[in-house]
């Protein structure tokens, strides 16, 4: 798998693990990995915050649900970014994942 195609994958959830043990392991992959998985735990604690909020109010869990349109373009940007091949951080989490998860390697 070259190095397009891991990073890609590192933004599509379970499809991370494919990208990680099986994807060539370059600066750029090794990048969108760390990005990608940083994005998949913010939006599984997203998920677990809603959940908490939804059984509290379902009126405030219905306007934080909105936030999740920022998940979604951060998303997006994210794929944009690997298939443009560029090492661009996400914005608002980008530069803590850059530090973060020492352990993609």
């Amino acid at each position: 798998m070259d190095s397009k195609v891991t990073s890609v994958l590192s933004y599509f959830g379970l499809l991370w693990l494919i990208a990680f043990f099986f994807g060539k392991k370059d600066e750029k992959s090794i990048y969108h990995l760390k990005q990608g998985f940083g994005l998949f735990v913010v939006g599984f604690l997203f998920g677990i915050v809603l959940q908490i909020l939804f059984s509290v109010s379902a009126t405030i869990a219905g306007i934080v649900s909105l936030l999740g349109i920022i998940l979604l373009v951060l998303f997006i940007i994210g794929v944009i970014n690997a298939i443009k091949e560029e090492q661009k951080p996400l914005p608002l989490f980008g530069k803590s994942f850059e530090r973060s998860f020492s352990f993609i390697k």
